[in-house]
């Protein structure tokens, strides 16, 4: 009987000329860690954490092999020899934990994300055909600098392989440019690298056969590809399926790295980081059925978060090797502790996309909210031994101060977390309530677990004032009281009923009478639209939501805001865009445009809710503070924010004790 929990996760698996160590694998995606197009300390030091936790491979984010490749402001290039350095520096890193080092190299033809400069570049494609996402036209590629950019490829792998790494991964999936050529919807050529099915693969083919003649047989050549592009104007899977026969027939690639999504629409983009509204693997019947056509090893991604998913996958011949990309950003201890039988240890995600693909598309580096130790492990690392004890008093059982308890008492402080309801949680109890936002409750549980492995002194339904600071006299007290429901100055006369949106998660709009609904939403994120869609799936009632903002969930990772958008549609809630909220009476709700002060109004309503944000409960903190007590605020007590600035304040309280 085998001694670990996931025989064939953990098992040894040759990809060309290297053996990795076992099937977990970090996917290439954007930390925003590069600078002028080179490898920092801070993308070392990212990557250094996930090959220490286990990683048998880690893909790198793409490198563009070509000045018009440029799809960010902070991609890597390697269009010269200046990007040897960093990368050797990274790879000998990577490979002191036995942890193999791929990069993806890349051109995104017409998907073009950022400016440079402020003025919009010239974006290149097989021809004249729009994105629906970004809104580029696109210049249709010349047969001269397509050649050019084919030759990129192949010099850019040169350099990656001088530098000391394991191989490239020609990135053909989500709608860049390879993936352009092949899509008969955006290839409307008619010389030979369009029309047939053969001449629209002949740029990827032609791609993979001078990679592979630059860097020889001892060098790993891969190709990632979107089997399906979840957009109405995809690639027919059929030819997908002949493109990874004919690639292997090639005999240029040693595994084929399986996706979906494209990043050329909204629909299809979604699944380039798949929120929680998609099943856990939902990608692997996918890969499956290109592992049925190939005998090289096949690589998948898509929503795999736990071992025993990733176990399943690869134990069912579905995948060779399954990328484990933001569970491993949640937790890069993730493979040592499931190889080690410490499950119950493991932070997982919870596909909130916050503060990973939401950083990056904000041009920030990536973290995670559970984990605000990532991307900064230059600044925090591993936590350091407390150079005395101390005793900690903690108000308030949410994400901040559960973060707060578990590294103050990991760096050895004794702990007492009050909390003046029944259980910790903070807020995630209630995003966990809403439509599709189920496994949101993973913070809290996660957290929760953290507190209990480190010790800490849990006292619960316990209303903390300043006599009972007194009475413990610790030695620090932090306060992470939270927030409450804010109701501005409005204009009601009482005929109307008014919800708070939190009253209507808890008892699941069962108390709402039937009819039309107006929920008001200042914020723009998971409140007014999960809110929404949940009053108008409860039956009997039309929902109406009016947003301050040009989007209802403005303030959301765009994946997740279009996956809570299509659900709300299709649930058949009204949305009205630019409106602020300003009274009621008895059937009617008024509003005012914000950007005209033109009235609006919604009438024939039978109750309002109101989600209008969160006012900070600090009063305790000042009394503390008049006191002379060390006293510090965290989390929402502070400024009501998310999930992800609690858990980082509560880090960088706790770490300074």
């Amino acid at each position: 009987m085998s001694t670990i929990e996931f025989p064939t996760l953990f098992s040894p698996l040759d990809v060309g000329a290297i053996k990795l160590k076992n099937r977990i694998f970090s996917s290439g995606h954007d930390t925003v860690m590069a600078h002028d197009g080179e490898v920092t300390d801070q993308l070392v030091a990212y990557h250094r954490a996930r090959a220490e936790g286990g990683a048998g491979l880690i893909i790198m984010q793409v490198a563009g092999i070509h000045e018009t490749a440029r799809y960010t402001s902070h991609v890597l290039m390697i269009t010269d020899d200046s990007c040897i350095p960093g990368y050797r520096r990274l790879a000998e890193t990577v490979h002191e934990h036995d942890c193999k080092l791929i990069s993806q190299i890349f051109h995104p033809g017409r998907e073009i994300m950022e400016s440079q400069d402020g003025a919009l570049p010239v974006a290149l494609a097989p021809s004249s055909v729009p994105n629906e996402r970004f809104h580029v036209m696109p210049q249709a590629v010349s047969i001269e600098l397509l050649e050019e950019i084919v030759a990129g490829y192949a010099s850019g792998a040169v350099r990656l392989q001088k530098a000391g790494l394991d191989g490239v991964e020609i990135v053909a999936s989500h709608g860049y440019l390879p993936a352009q050529f092949l899509n008969p919807h955006l290839n409307l050529r008619e010389d030979r690298y369009g029309g047939t099915l053969e001449n629209r693969m002949r740029m990827l083919r032609d791609t993979a056969k001078a990679v592979r003649e630059a860097v020889g047989t001892d060098f790993v050549v891969g190709v990632r590809i979107s089997a399906d592009e979840r957009t109405v104007d995809g690639t027919e899977d059929n030819e997908i399926l002949e493109l990874c026969r004919t690639l292997e027939t090639d005999g240029h690639i040693d595994y084929i790295n399986v996706t979906e999504g494209t990043s050329a629409s909204q629909a299809g983009s979604t699944h380039i980081v798949a929120p929680m509204m998609w099943d856990a693997a939902y990608t692997a019947p996918s890969a499956a059925r290109i592992k049925k056509e190939v005998s090289v090893p096949v690589l998948v991604a898509g929503r795999i978060n736990q071992p025993h998913e990733a176990e399943i996958v690869v134990s069912t011949g579905q995948a060779d090797a399954c990328a484990m990309t933001r569970a491993l950003i949640c937790d890069p201890d993730m493979p040592v502790k499931a190889e080690t039988r410490r499950v119950d240890q493991i932070r997982a995600c919870i596909a909130c996309n916050q503060a990973c693909i939401g950083h990056f598309h904000m041009g920030y580096p990536i973290s995670c909210i559970q984990r605000p130790e990532t991307g900064r492990e230059l600044q925090f690392g591993r936590p350091a031994p407390a150079p005395a004890r101390r005793n900690v008093m903690i108000v308030g059982g949410g994400p901040a101060g559960m973060k707060a308890a578990a590294v103050a008492a990991q760096r050895g402080h004794h702990v007492t977390l009050y909390e003046a309801g029944g259980r910790v949680g903070g807020q995630v109890l209630l995003a966990e309530r809403l439509p599709h936002r189920g496994e949101f409750g993973g913070a809290a549980t996660n957290l929760i677990s953290e507190i209990e492995r480190y010790g800490v002194d849990v006292r619960t339904r316990v209303t903390v004032d300043a006599a009972l600071v007194q009475q413990q006299s610790p030695d620090v007290v932090i306060v992470a009281t939270g927030a409450t429901p804010y109701r501005p100055p409005l204009e009601l006369d009482d005929s109307l009923p008014v919800f708070d949106a939190w009253d209507v998660i808890k008892t699941n709009a069962a108390d709402l009478p039937k009819g039309k609904i107006v929920v008001a939403d200042w914020r723009c994120d998971w409140t007014g639209l999960g809110v929404a869609e949940m009053i108008a799936r409860s039956g009997g009632r039309k929902v109406t939501l009016c947003v301050n903002g040009y989007s209802a969930g403005e303030m959301l990772q765009q994946y997740t805001r279009n996956a809570m958008l299509g659900a709300v549609y299709e649930a058949n809630v009204e949305i009205l865009t630019n409106v602020r909220l300003y009274g009621a009476d008895e059937d009617t709700v008024y509003l005012q445009n914000t950007l005209t002060a033109q009235h609006v109004l919604s009438e024939d309503v039978a109750a309002l809710v109101l989600a209008l944000g969160h006012q900070q409960q600090d009063s305790l903190y000042h009394e503390l503070k008049a006191t002379g007590v060390e006293v510090h605020a965290i989390g929402d007590c502070q400024s009501p924010r998310t999930v992800e600035e609690a858990t980082l304040d509560g880090l960088k309280v706790a770490t300074a004790l």
